[in-house]
């Protein structure tokens, strides 16, 4: 890449509580700052990628500056150009920016003609996204008409990423009944258009007005509201950002609460603004009375990854066998984790620092095996932490500047002088990994990791776990390819005792293959090992370290697609088995693992989230068994079913990302994550899933009266959706996360059943009202609640402000289910005016056997609507709607509305919540 230079930005670092991201954007003065769009490395080289992205943030800063009553604007952001790109002498080297914390990213459309701009958000209302995703097309303004000007896009975007908000439009119900009277989705109800349906045969097509459906009461298939190109109205943008005139969020003055979409099902009916205003960001700014910067921009391009481990070797780690593990763990690392090409350097430590190697450059086994060569035997002497990291920036800048690059640090003993290096850390621009090994490992640790944006670990002293060699496993490039980084099929450990066997099989699927690994360890003798292909042959040629205790075997070539069987034989000693590979082709990407908490730290009673993302590319992987295990510093594991049902913690349903609630805590200190997928006949790759949380497809306008179409929405192909199936297995480390204010044991029961987020509700039989929804458990998601409370009300907002005043349905019979069971009740309103043209909805509280309450479900609602009696002869055709704007005043109106009743009375209409 030619000759490093330090980024122009400097980056006062805040680690933010993302959902699987570790984002290095910081508000300051009103500024954003540290924003990080990264160009994926399969786009090709397009110098004019790179202007179109400045134009975007350029154009979007005072729009946002605007929407937010003068208090946001973009400060400075930076570009990841791609190492293949051809270098430029105003490309710098990344700090700590990475692809792993980019908060955009700019990659080629999945499928293909797929340019949908949207926002990964896997945490609830008013919790910041993972990341923004646009493609080459849309940022070079190929997608105008659709989605309107890329900067008033990036807002609505920006809207999702930072402050948790959610569409205000519904593309499953673009309609719904109120009051007997068709609405579109949308936000605010002043938008003004009109609702037309477009059919085409034969290279011909043809606008009408959109029929009423005599069943539902609702407006056909196909039927569009299709706005005004020439509006007043102001909201919102998470409906209509393309509309010059929509410069404002909703507030709670104009806010659409009735409409069925997901800005009202996740806030509790809160318009976005209210969501932003009880934003960290809002809380700590006022607004500014003069007009901001132009935002600037930091060309950083990526170069070679440049690694130094940092090795605690004090008295300490010769308690057990740390020493021994900790060889193990580096040998995978640096046998199979780091990435060709890449440079690399150790020092060891105890109360000073031993420089073990200068940076190696990897280009075959054997720089691999000197650097194996240089690992501590010994263990002896204090700690200094801050000795080995000073140590360690000596090792890089003899060859480069630290900026970008990484550091891996281990260690087991306490440090009550870590933080004298903590400045000097922050100006380094290194990026540190740290592995906490054990329960007395230094406190301060993890703010290492943090106010550099490195991974964090933590491994107990429980051998069988595996925890070293997983967190050593983890630490595959923050920037290389997909390709290229190690990818985890298998971590176990066991106890064996009389000869037992410790049986099993791995999955190699065909995106993996390339470079495979089995890794065995052993604590006092080496084990029988078997090994079976999935032809049956059996595998030979095992590297057997009896001065480490571990046995290895590449497999040459690409490994045999199937299951590979093993067998381990062993007595009186804890035997462990890791399989490690890489992606099968540069073409095709592997199916990938990211698991993560959704906090750094657990402060009792309040529940954490353990999330795992599950794709191959960007394309989300479904229905597979996704397990995590939770270890605390006691060594107690807590084992938790992961699940993507749109319930309890896990936000959205089918979208790859699969959650939990983790309430049992035991006592204070670090918890490790460790999460298993497998992927058996149920489990589908999902090519072409809809994205829930981006901008809207505009499917049309209306331009001086007359109507202008966009061209049809990208249709999913039948069989992408679908799924193809996939058979897999898979680890990933989560990391670790800290739990304080834990009670001595008994530990009282303060947690209440999740919320419900499902509930939906429609019409069956005579007046009957069926709902649905999935059971939340006694604790969160766990268990079984003890009773549901069940209120509905004509007025929304009363329902949502005065539940336990509202009319509550008998529920004698409702005994709920295990937690995640789907629930059914149904029942017949009483005690209340339910008529033609009736709004009803319906809440849910659940209360566990401590008569603990969880909030309030989201609100469904059922719309009562009777069809027109169908003359005996031959039935009237559906007529078509008036050709009037839908908030039209014009005289006579009334007539027409008396021509609609005449035609018949109202029947009922679902509109979910």
């Amino acid at each position: 890449m030619g000759p490093f230079k330090s980024s122009v930005s400097f980056l006062v670092l805040h680690l933010l509580e993302g959902v699987l991201s570790n984002s290095l954007i910081q508000l300051n003065n009103n500024g954003y700052e540290g924003i990080v769009i990264a160009i994926d490395p399969d786009v090709p080289e397009d110098e004019t990628l790179i202007q179109h992205i400045k134009d975007m943030v350029t154009q979007a800063s005072p729009y946002m500056f605007e929407a937010t009553e003068n208090r946001f604007y973009f400060k400075n952001v930076a570009i990841l150009i791609p190492e293949k790109w051809e270098t430029k002498p105003e490309y710098q080297r990344p700090k700590l920016e990475t692809y792993q914390h980019a908060d955009v990213v700019v990659a080629e459309p999945n499928p293909p003609g797929n340019d949908e701009p949207y926002t990964e958000q896997m945490g609830k209302c008013g919790e910041k996204g993972e990341r923004i995703h646009f493609t080459p097309d849309f940022l070079a303004g190929k997608k105008l008409t659709e989605y309107g000007p890329q900067g008033r896009t990036f807002v609505h975007e920006w809207a999702h990423l930072r402050w948790g908000v959610f569409n205000e439009y519904n593309n499953n119900q673009k309609f719904y009944l109120l009051n007997g009277k068709n609405k579109p989705v949308m936000c605010s109800a002043a938008i003004t258009g009109k609702n037309r349906v477009q059919t085409c045969q034969g290279g011909s097509c043809v606008t009408k007005s959109c029929k009423l459906n005599r069943v539902t009461g609702l407006y056909e298939e196909g039927c569009e509201f299709l706005p005004d190109l020439s509006q007043t109205e102001k909201a919102s943008i998470m409906f209509l950002q393309k509309i010059d005139s929509v410069v404002q969020f909703c507030t709670e003055k104009n806010h659409n609460k009735e409409a069925p979409n997901l800005q009202n099902q996740k806030c509790n009916l809160r318009s976005t603004w209210e969501v932003i205003q009880d934003s960290e960001d809002f809380k700590k700014t006022t607004p500014m009375t003069t007009k901001p910067p132009n935002p600037t921009f930091s060309l950083l391009q990526i170069g070679q990854r440049i690694v130094c481990l940092v090795l605690d070797k004090s008295g300490s780690m010769s308690i057990g066998d740390r020493l021994k593990r900790l060889n193990q763990a580096g040998k995978l690392f640096l046998l199979q984790t780091v990435e060709q090409g890449s440079w690399v350097g150790m020092v060891t430590f105890d109360s000073v620092a031993y420089i073990q190697s200068e940076l190696i450059q990897i280009k075959s086994g054997t720089e691999r095996e000197a650097l194996i060569r240089s690992l501590p035997s010994v263990a002896t002497g204090g700690t200094s932490i801050c000795s080995g990291l000073r140590s360690a920036f000596t090792v890089i800048r003899k060859k480069y500047p630290t900026d970008g690059s990484e550091i891996v640090l281990l260690t087991d003993g306490e440090d009550n002088t870590i933080s004298s290096c903590f400045n000097e850390v922050k100006q380094s621009g290194a990026i540190i990994h740290t592995v906490a090994l054990g329960p007395s490992a230094a406190g301060e640790l993890e703010q290492l990791s943090q106010m550099t944006g490195g991974l964090k670990t933590y491994a107990s002293d429980q051998a069988q776990n595996n925890g070293l060699i997983d967190a050593f496993g983890a630490l595959s490039s923050g920037n290389g390819v997909a390709s290229q980084r190690s990818v985890q099929l298998e971590s176990k450990g066991s106890i064996l005792q009389n000869n037992q066997w410790m049986n099993g099989t791995v999955t190699v699927d065909s995106t993996v293959g390339n470079d495979t690994l089995f890794l065995i360890t052993w604590t006092t003798q080496p084990p029988q090992i078997l090994l079976w292909d999935p032809s049956g042959k059996r595998q030979s040629g095992f590297v057997v370290d009896t001065n480490t205790k571990m046995a290895y075997l590449q497999i040459p070539g690409t490994a045999q697609v199937g299951n590979w069987k093993y067998s381990l034989q062993a007595s009186s000693q804890t035997l462990t088995l890791t399989v490690t590979s890489r992606a099968s082709s540069a073409t095709l990407p592997p199916i990938t693992v990211t698991s993560t908490m959704n906090k750094d730290t657990g402060k009792f009673p309040s529940p954490m989230v353990v999330y795992a993302k599950i794709h191959q590319g960007a394309s989300p992987i479904l229905r597979a068994s996704v397990t995590a295990v939770i270890e605390s510093v006691n060594g107690k594991t807590v084992t938790l079913e992961l699940l993507d049902n749109g319930a309890g913690a896990d936000a959205t349903k089918d979208d790859g990302v699969y959650s939990r609630y983790f309430t049992a805590y035991d006592t204070n200190g670090r918890y490790s994550t460790k999460v298993w997928a497998l992927g058996g006949k149920n489990a589908a790759s999902q090519r072409a899933m809809r994205q829930q949380n981006g901008a809207m497809y505009i499917p049309g306008w209306i331009e001086n009266g007359e109507v202008k179409w966009n061209p049809p929405r990208p249709q999913i192909n039948k069989d992408d959706h679908q799924g193809k199936q996939v058979c897999f297995s898979r680890t990933s480390s989560g990391g670790s996360f800290v739990a304080s204010n834990v009670p001595k044991a008994p530990i009282p029961d303060l947690f209440p059943p999740c919320q419900i987020t499902d509930l939906k509700a429609k019409i069956q039989g005579d007046k009957f009202i069926n709902l649905t929804w999935t059971a939340p458990g006694d604790d969160y998601d766990y268990g079984r609640a003890h009773q549901y409370i069940i209120g509905i009300s004509t007025n929304i907002l009363e329902l949502r402000d005065n539940f336990n005043d509202s009319l509550q349905v008998n529920t004698t019979d409702l005994i709920p289910k295990e937690a995640n069971s789907e629930e059914v009740f149904v029942f017949k309103p009483e005690n209340i005016t339910f008529e033609n043209g009736t709004d009803l909805f319906i809440a849910i509280q659940a209360i566990d056997k401590v008569n603990l309450k969880s909030e309030i479900s989201n609100i469904a609602r059922v719309s009562l609507f009777i069809p027109p009696p169908t003359p005996s002869e031959t039935p009237s055709p559906s007529l078509p709607c008036p050709d009037i704007n839908i908030n039209s005043t014009i005289p006579g109106i009334h007539i027409l509305k008396i021509m609609w009743k005449w035609l018949g009375e109202l029947q009922l209409s679902v509109a979910l919540g």
